[in-house]
């Protein structure tokens, strides 16, 4: 028993070792949600970001805070309002979304990976121009929330090569000095394919995309790019679930050869 259990555990590492050599100098790009982080404190997610930098893999972290926002805000007495999964930002929350992303919780993740043995910086897409943000162009005026108009991965790029974890916060900078909320979903895309990423993860307690069948809800577990324009359109991919969708599908044009 303790021999067939034994050899069960060398074949698992002998098949994590080849996928590990694989992407061994590559670089993976990983979107936490603050809901994520709300959920296990972040601590298990943290220890594979270790372990893969120790493998010789480069994870770069790009983080949101929504649940944390929306909590400061609530005690300020202010109400937070969404279209389309994007937090209508004024100047007053605009305020709460920096202190909260580039401070508590950006600095929060860093002490997190420290404390596992790795090391950390901390950075929000106003760093060196990261994240180069115009302002969001839609129906409705949503205040400061942005679009990525430019990506100037440098500054992530040396820290990666120097054996750090960048951690970024999804800020933008405009032409004009102004701040930006960006949809961590999209900004963690649009860096994917500035850094040319092998892989790109977006980890989320959305359960996903599900569609109606006979009266009842069916997960679509795989999803192909030339599908998703006709979910959009019949509402089968909506709120929180479009941004995502939408990140994953400008990353992966412009990944995949």
């Amino acid at each position: 028993m303790v021999a067939g259990a034994v050899a069960e555990q060398g074949l698992v590492i002998a098949q994590g070792l080849r996928y590990v050599n694989a992407w061994k100098g590559k670089t993976v790009v990983v979107k936490f949600g603050g809901s994520v982080l709300d959920a296990n404190g972040g601590g298990t997610l943290v220890q594979d970001l270790v372990l893969l930098k120790g493998a010789g893999i480069h994870p770069v972290l790009v983080h949101g805070g929504g649940p944390e926002i929306t909590r400061v805000l609530e005690r300020l007495g202010k109400e937070s309002t969404f279209v389309q999964g994007l937090r209508v930002t004024d100047a007053e929350t605009m305020d709460v979304v920096e202190m909260v992303l580039a401070g508590r919780t950006n600095k929060a993740i860093v002490s997190m990976i420290i404390r596992e043995g790795g090391q950390a910086v901390g950075l929000s897409g106003k760093d060196g121009r990261m994240l180069v943000a115009r302002k969001y162009r839609g129906d409705v005026d949503l205040g400061q929330v942005g679009e990525v108009h430019e990506v100037h991965p440098e500054l992530v790029l040396q820290l990666s090569a120097q054996g750090y974890i960048p951690v970024v916060a999804s800020l933008g900078i405009g032409e004009d000095g102004m701040s930006y909320n960006l949809n961590a979903d999209t900004a963690a895309g649009a860096l994917a394919v500035a850094v040319g990423a092998g892989k790109f993860v977006l980890l989320t307690d959305v359960p996903g995309v599900y569609r109606d069948y006979d009266g009842t809800r069916e997960l679509i577990s795989e999803l192909r790019a030339a599908d998703v324009a006709a979910l959009i359109e019949d509402g089968t991919v909506s709120r929180g679930m479009l941004p995502k969708i939408n990140a994953c599908l400008a990353a992966g044009t412009m990944l995949v050869p």
